[in-house]
């Protein structure tokens, strides 16, 4: 009788520290081409396998989870975010689920201050003047954009992320509004203004930053009635999910000029994304990169890696079990 190691799947290609220890503990079937799995392919990979270790936008729907072999019995996936998988589906068949929490906030809240400065700042317009030799040197009305400095911040979602990014505000002196589920303690609210109702929050926000998951509750939260509520002249930022966000109305707001600007990391469909948002000069534009540094890549895989190592190996409840919602 053989001492078999566990077998996992790795959809995507990881960072390689992450496919070493992946390696070194597990019997690890790799994906060194990075290669997108569909549904049915997917299924086809895992067969044989024990557990699937995947990544935001792998399509871990009821249907691909209905066509796992009976011998996977977890899936970890390499994110916080885990709209991609059918938690539900993946219970019924008693596979469990984990995430990656509390690795990526800092990194995630350097990016969508990057982006609120991008975007208020017109930099994407500035770096296109440069890289297409159209600057013909300083003028007094070039490119003058919305100042950043004691204006007020909306944040929707407070959790760490949110806190993470209010912080990083409070630097620039900016007055912090902030909904949420429920109303943070004063050590962690530090002077920000709560709104029970985040349609009232909207009227005070010169900029406002998504921070909230994708949720049926979420979905497209930022529409065109929620947009007119903005003062003119806002900017929006989302580093969250893509589909908090409305695309057509978003852009109607951007081209019509009641926005003035938005800092986005993340789309909805991404890859494919919006078409309209390519002809945008004021939209700042980043390829979902909020948790891409190598410290914070290789904590999420490290943190899958814990979970994985807790089931298989050891037969515990993985540290970060994504419960079925109730």
């Amino acid at each position: 009788m053989t001492n078999r190691k566990p077998r996992v799947l790795a959809t995507r290609h990881f960072p390689p520290d992450v496919e070493a220890r992946l390696s070194a503990n597990f019997d690890a079937v790799l994906n060194p081409d990075d290669r997108l799995f569909e549904g049915p392919a997917l299924a086809k990979a895992s067969d044989g396998c024990d557990a699937i270790m995947c990544a935001a936008g792998d399509p871990l729907n009821a249907e691909t989870i209905a066509r796992l072999s009976g011998s996977i019995r977890m899936i970890a996936t390499f994110s916080v975010g885990y709209e991609h998988v059918d938690v539900a589906a993946a219970a019924k068949r008693k596979i469990a689920v984990s995430n990656t929490p509390d690795v990526l906030t800092d990194a995630t809240a350097d990016i969508a201050m990057l982006c609120l400065l991008g975007a208020a700042r017109r930099a994407h317009e500035g770096t296109t003047m440069l890289r297409t030799h159209h600057w013909v040197g300083w003028s007094p009305t070039q490119l003058m954009g919305v100042h950043v400095t004691g204006k007020r911040l909306g944040i929707l979602g407070m959790g760490r992320i949110g806190q993470a990014m209010a912080d990083r505000a409070r630097a620039f002196r900016m007055t912090i509004h902030y909904t949420n589920r429920s109303r943070l303690p004063p050590e962690l609210e530090k002077g920000a203004l709560f709104h029970p109702d985040a349609d009232a929050m909207l009227p005070h926000c010169d900029f406002l930053s998504i921070n909230a998951p994708l949720t049926p509750a979420t979905r497209k939260w930022v529409n065109a009635e929620r947009i007119a509520r903005l003062p003119k002249g806002a900017v929006v930022i989302n580093t969250a999910r893509g589909g908090v966000v409305d695309d057509d109305a978003l852009i109607a707001a951007l081209k019509g000029g009641h926005l003035a600007a938005a800092g986005l990391d993340v789309f909805d469909g991404e890859p494919r994304i919006h078409p309209g948002y390519y002809g945008l000069e004021n939209a700042f534009l980043l390829p979902h990169m909020g948790s891409a540094t190598v410290e914070t890549r290789n904590a999420m895989g490290f943190k899958a890696l814990d979970n994985l190592e807790a089931f298989l190996l050891r037969g515990q409840s993985p540290p970060d079990l994504v419960r079925v919602s109730s």
